[in-house]
């Protein structure tokens, strides 16, 4: 897909490329002016159906009806707070968010991103514990902020000094290349009691925090082996730690279930959620124990943020969760991914160059290799099947790190034939690429 050449948009990129820092690999050309439900409008007037559901936030969409008039009502009532100032939303939230939580988790904390969630739940297992180690796995990502940063072990660590002391990582569990193998299956078990016991040997008797997703998604929408959370927080506690998950992608039933870690029975310590609460706006949430959060205050537990309980976002995140228990979109999103995956398995049939569909719900990952004999990454091929996509009039995104992995995360609202369209344009850019 070319820029605009119309003069407004012409002058539009070149104010951006005088202006804008570059934090990533590359800007779309394309700008947005508008976006409604599951489609996106640029500047020039072209729609581009949304397959990645902004940056796998926009849950219910964009522009969601009910989503504007919260936010329109609020704004016009109480949008910020000094952070020891406390709001009704704020109340209501951590309450609705402590009865659908897993287990005893029942104490919130309100925040705005991902990384500001995660830095929090570390911070606070290291201030309970009183021990500092941390353990996470090799595709990890979990933020940008320095403690999120150093337990993110799928990005680029060059150039911005070094991780916070005592950071260990385990090999991450990869069902499609497995490292360990017992009599031609994977033998994940294995690979995991060899991470714990590299990590026994390099400790030092400070382990705080296993902190982990239930889904890999930045790290190539990886799906761990059915009991694989669950057999990794038993070896995590075993050692004294407390066991983060992180949710940013997968909770509030983006795959199927409220909480992705349901599907493995496993009740964390702390559950970590960002990108889906919000809906778009920046929120985010710690929930953990009342245990903890006791054990923590005694303990002088400090982390104030400008926008710690802020009652805007707040109000956002009420009527989210609303939407999502009144409307069944735990089971749409299951019932919805399985028509996406039939949909790329079917594709897959086609195409030599798909080489794994994976997943769960409206969470899914299509993997490009050169051939599925050799499973040779091809991302190259995936980056040219992606601008092909964004010309027929589809946005996805492409995981980063050289494996030409798509990640599909389309709104839980999105409609059968808006699914159907997006695999249609999928077909046409295969095709056009291969």
């Amino acid at each position: 897909m070319q820029r605009s050449t119309r003069p407004e948009d012409a002058a539009l990129w070149e104010r951006a490329e005088r202006h804008l820092v570059r934090y990533g690999h590359f800007f779309q050309p394309a700008i947005i002016a508008s976006a409604q439900g599951s489609f996106m409008t640029t500047t020039d007037g072209r729609r581009l159906l949304d397959f990645a559901s902004g940056q796998m936030s926009a849950i219910l969409g964009h522009s969601h009806p009910e989503i504007t008039e919260v936010i329109r009502s609020q704004a016009g009532e109480l949008v910020h707070l000094y952070s020891q100032l406390l709001s009704k939303p704020v109340i209501d939230l951590a309450e609705i968010l402590a009865k659908i939580a897993p287990g005893k988790l029942e104490r919130v904390m309100l925040l705005s991103t991902g990384g500001e969630s995660n830095e929090a739940a570390l911070r606070m297992a290291k201030t309970a514990t009183g021990r500092y180690e941390t353990l996470a796995l090799s595709r990890s990502w979990h933020g940008v902020t320095h403690g999120a940063a150093s337990v993110t072990f799928n990005s680029n660590r060059f150039g911005h000094g070094p991780a916070a002391p005592g950071s260990f990582v385990l090999p991450a569990p990869t069902p499609y290349r497995p490292a360990f193998t017992r009599d031609g299956k994977y033998d994940w078990e294995a690979e995991l009691d060899y991470g714990f016991e590299l990590f026994d040997r390099q400790s030092n008797g400070n382990p705080a925090a296993f902190i982990i997703e239930s889904i890999m998604s930045s790290g190539g929408v990886i799906v761990p082996p059915p009991g694989y959370l669950k057999a990794a927080a038993e070896r995590a506690r075993a050692r004294g730690m407390l066991v983060i998950v992180d949710e940013a992608q997968t909770g509030l039933g983006r795959t199927g279930k409220l909480f992705d870690c349901e599907y493995d029975g496993v009740v964390p310590d702390f559950i970590t959620l960002s990108k889906t609460l919000g809906a778009g706006l920046p929120l985010s949430a710690v929930i953990t124990t009342a245990e903890i959060e006791e054990k923590c205050y005694e303990n002088k537990f400090h982390f104030y943020t400008t926008h710690a309980s802020d009652p805007l976002p707040a109000a956002v995140g009420l009527k989210v969760v609303e939407i999502i228990l009144r409307d069944g979109l735990a089971d749409r999103a299951r019932i919805a991914g399985e028509r996406l995956r039939q949909g790329f398995e079917t594709l897959m049939q086609r195409f030599e160059v798909i080489g794994d569909v994976r997943g769960r719900g409206l969470l899914m990952g299509v993997e490009v290799v050169k051939d599925r004999h050799s499973k040779t990454p091809a991302p190259e091929l995936a980056q040219r099947v992606m601008n092909r996509c964004l010309e027929l009039g589809l946005s996805t995104s492409i995981i980063r790190g050289g494996w030409g992995v798509f990640r599909i995360a389309p709104p839980l609202t999105i409609s059968d034939d808006e699914i159907d369209l997006g695999l249609s344009i999928f077909e046409q850019a295969f095709k056009d690429c291969v």
